[in-house]
């Protein structure tokens, strides 16, 4: 048996028991659905963090910063700066005043059941979204790992990611998170160990070739460092510098918007805790991201451009980390990346699974079908596991569809977007404007949710009948501000609500000082 298998199978064999652990734990809603409220700061921080650092930062980054340079770095910045929006902004208010989800918090002060509907479809949609990369990211490292075709590998994780969130819930999610964080680290210390050793330890050395490497395919080298590689003008043409800026928009006001980071905060006991939790996620992903520095100039400064291009001469973006671990560290240190870029799948793709599953069954299918009542003991658990089946199952099919080649970093920048214009809208005007009411809300979610697919569909990323007449990539610098846009004006151009007015100071109160917020339960 190879050591690559020997690897994966001992991780799965770890997350396995861990699950069978939290199964005989989840005896009620608030077990399944926040494990209790019994995480600690440091432990929420390393899940959020597990959370957070994806296929997309682990694989797709990597990639982006190889080819594409300082450009492609854009993405690790905004990544990062992007939790200053939420830990000022969103923690402390949503834990407060919420139970299970994001919408709990919209509900608080407006109608229920037309924000719940809208505000569980996107959720799913956005989840959906984000969860499609991290399945082309499974497939790309499962084929590379034990030589299983793209499709049977896509499954095989997409199973193994509903076997934690069916029986495990939240609890088994945290800490398949907490552990793949902390893999992820200690993997990224060691490759960006190797990477400075190979420069002699001098930045100096280090940043000399990474002026004069090429993997731009011209007869001169390329300096990564200068801008413009890949959204300059002379690369992306005219509207390259502006789709710079949409990506910058959606990445920083994203974050905030996200289901699956969001439900994190519902996991901890009180608001303090969520902001610690906060404090501790942006310490290490800070920590993680300014290492991709060193795995995608690393790559591009030691590899051979073959080794890193696929046979058709493209280049193979999504396994440039793996291949420079191979490289520098023998199989061995290659077995052990992979199995990490592995275990970090597995924890997003099952944190987006619980808050979609979460979602459905808690804001559709209880408050909106059955208006806040559960028709039998344990049937929203029970709704929320056919719901994981389900959503599984889509982002399997269109990720099978998709293929290996699509940038994993890309997609996720995608569902950033989507989350930016239809979800963060309606978070900030209910927590910060009393005339909002609920058709502001619904107008919000459902023009912000519309317009940033559309945009994405029109786009050069659309299916070609469409035309791609959107000349931009991300559509973040056009969604956005149509989203808030549309939940002022649905709000201005409607009666006022005296219901929601008066309800303002009530979550005002409680969204910064906890009085009866949820509290921790113990089971």
């Amino acid at each position: 048996m190879s050591v690559p298998l020997i690897m994966f199978l001992s991780f799965v064999a770890l997350t396995l028991l861990i699950t069978f652990w939290a199964a005989k734990r989840n005896t009620g809603a608030s077990a399944y659905f926040a494990a209790g409220r019994s995480i600690t700061g440091w432990q929420n921080g390393l899940a959020v963090a597990g959370d957070y650092m994806s296929a997309a930062s682990f694989l797709g980054i990597s990639g982006m910063i190889c080819f594409s340079g300082y450009d492609g770095f854009m993405y690790s910045v905004g990544f990062l700066v992007a939790y200053i929006t939420v830990l000022l902004i969103v923690a402390e208010p949503l834990r407060n005043a919420g139970k299970y989800t994001m919408a709990d918090l919209l509900a608080y002060r407006l109608s229920p059941r037309p924000v719940r509907a809208l505000a569980s479809l996107s959720t799913l949609t956005v989840s959906t979204f984000y969860m499609i990369a991290q399945m082309v990211g499974a497939g790309v490292i499962i084929q590379k790992l034990i030589h299983l075709p793209f499709a049977p590998a896509v499954i095989g994780v997409g199973v193994l990611m509903l076997v934690y969130v069916v029986f495990g819930g939240m609890l088994a999610t945290t800490w398949v998170q907490i552990i793949k964080a902390l893999l992820l680290m200690a993997g990224a210390i060691l490759l960006s160990y190797l990477v400075l050793q190979h420069h002699s330890f001098s930045f100096a050395k280090f940043f000399e070739a990474v002026a004069h490497a090429d993997y731009g395919g011209s007869a001169a080298p390329k300096n990564l460092m200068e801008p413009g590689l890949k959204f300059g003008v002379a690369a992306a043409g005219p509207w390259g510098p502006l789709d710079l800026v949409s990506l910058g928009l959606g990445l920083v006001l994203g974050t905030a918007g996200l289901p699956h980071i969001l439900v994190r905060f519902y996991t901890v006991p009180d608001a303090k805790t969520a902001r610690s939790s906060v404090v501790w996620a942006m310490a290490i992903i800070g920590l993680f991201y300014i290492m991709t520095t060193f795995f995608g100039f690393g790559a591009a400064t030691i590899l051979k451009k073959a080794l890193i291009t696929t046979a058709d001469g493209k280049p193979d973006t999504n396994m440039v980390a793996p291949i420079l671990a191979q490289q520098l560290g023998g199989e061995m240190f290659f077995a052990f990346i992979s199995a990490v870029a592995f275990a970090t799948i597995l924890a997003v793709v099952a944190g987006l699974t619980m808050s979609a599953s979460a979602s459905f069954a808690h804001d559709f299918y209880t408050n909106v079908i059955h208006h806040g009542k559960e028709t039998r003991p344990g049937q929203e658990v029970r709704v929320a596991r056919i719901t994981a089946f389900c959503v599984g199952a889509v982002s399997i099919a269109i990720a099978i569809y998709l293929g290996p080649s699509v940038n994993a970093a890309f997609l996720v920048g995608l569902a950033f977007a989507v989350a930016a214009s239809a979800n963060l809208p309606v978070i900030v005007l209910s927590v910060f404007w009393k005339r909002f009411n609920t058709a502001g809300a619904v107008a919000g979610l459902a023009v912000g949710l519309t317009s940033s697919i559309l945009l994405i569909l029109l786009s050069k990323n659309g299916p070609a009948f469409l035309g791609h007449v959107f000349p931009l990539e991300n559509p973040g610098i056009v969604s956005i501000p149509v989203g808030f846009l549309a939940a002022y004006l649905g709000t201005i151009l409607t009666a006022r609500d005296p219901d929601a007015e008066a309800k303002f100071a009530e979550l005002t109160v409680r969204a910064h000082t906890g009085l009866g917020a949820e509290k921790a339960t113990s089971h």
